[in-house]
């Protein structure tokens, strides 16, 4: 099945893809019901109904109030800023009170690979300060900004043409088990960088070695704003190109992964817009696409559409802070200013 012979179907699923993987960024993101989250001053997420009641519940760590969430601000530190979250979170998942907590990772159940890097950081950007800690499964609670790295595994197949990698995620994983996915993928967490945090994914899940890691090829990033029945998802992607050797199949280290496809480009999109794709992992290989020529201005109407919503601007949607009011600046033609409030 080409692509160029079917463009106006697999087209069409491309522009639903995206829309799918944005729902929170085109619907919910003005939605009163959503609170912003503050720690410092500073808004680091929002905070859906549904949280936001059992928040309520621990008034001696988060201030709610009309307008939004705060951490309490007499924590004054990383560490005692993180020890009381965790606190409040191990308490509500006690109480199997939100859906999202099933996936919280005690040390005990955690791999050796895995060890120790269950946590993501709590930060306004990804370069500045981190305000604390926090379990991966309750990031999304919040609806913390979080990154993560991919690997397009792709070949040059003499027959099938540009072919990619994909992984069918293990039955066992807390989150999107048995779907399919990148070919490797994992979450940049506490006390890892984004180069160190790609190449341990990559042999841990698809025993990728250091002669092939050489040349794995920074292609930017990917991001998107996701709602499911866990939460808010403002994910940020670093995404890497790794072209491999027709010989090399990819072989799982971790146990988080049942098996390998390759699939060729032709064939890709109606791979990723299947029920049975990680919805969250779909930006990474429209992205490819994209780059590789295969979804084109030509043969997609909605194309700039798309390259929009492959490339949300999370960076900038929480630079508001507590004492911040809200204006917009429109700058003239002559280079001037002009503050309209309320507009």
């Amino acid at each position: 099945m080409s692509f160029e012979n079917n463009a106006d179907m697999s087209v069409s699923q491309v522009f639903k893809l995206a829309e799918k993987f944005n729902c929170f960024y085109l619907t919910g993101l003005k939605s009163p019901d959503y609170k912003p989250f503050l720690v410092e001053g500073f808004q680091v997420g929002l905070i859906r109904p549904d949280v936001m009641k059992q928040l309520l519940k621990y008034p001696e760590v988060f201030c709610v109030s009309s307008g939004y969430v705060e951490l309490n601000p007499a924590f004054r530190d990383y560490e005692e800023r993180s020890t009381q979250v965790e606190r409040v979170l191990k308490a509500i998942r006690a109480e199997n009170a939100l859906i999202a907590l099933k996936g919280w990772r005690d040390e005990a159940s955690i791999s050796l690979f895995k060890f120790n890097n269950h946590c993501y950081e709590v930060k306004t950007e990804f370069a500045s300060k981190s305000f604390f800690k926090i379990d991966r499964s309750a990031v999304c609670l919040f609806g913390i900004k979080s990154y993560g790295v991919s690997i397009n595994g792709y070949t040059n197949h003499p027959a099938k043409g540009l072919c990619l990698w994909f992984q069918k995620r293990s039955a066992t994983k807390q989150t999107w088990p048995g779907k399919w996915d990148n070919m490797v993928g994992g979450g940049v967490s506490v006390g890892q960088g984004v180069l160190e945090t790609v190449h341990k994914e990559a042999m841990e899940e698809a025993s990728v070695p250091q002669s092939l890691l050489k040349n794995l090829i920074s292609a930017g990033c990917v991001s998107f704003f996701f709602e499911s029945e866990r939460g808010l998802f403002p994910n940020t992607e670093f995404v890497f190109d790794l072209e491999l050797p027709l010989d090399y199949v990819p072989r799982n280290a971790d146990g988080e992964v049942e098996t390998f496809e390759m699939v060729s480009a032709d064939a890709c999109i109606d791979k990723i817009a299947s029920p049975e794709f990680k919805t969250t992992s779909a930006p990474i290989t429209v992205d490819f696409l994209i780059r590789h020529g295969i979804i084109t201005a030509e043969n997609e109407k909605d194309f700039l559409k798309i390259v929009e919503l492959v490339h949300v601007p999370l960076q900038r949607i929480y630079k508001r802070n507590r004492d911040t009011p809200i204006v917009n600046n429109i700058i003239k033609e002559n280079g001037t200013s002009a503050t309209l409030k309320n507009m």
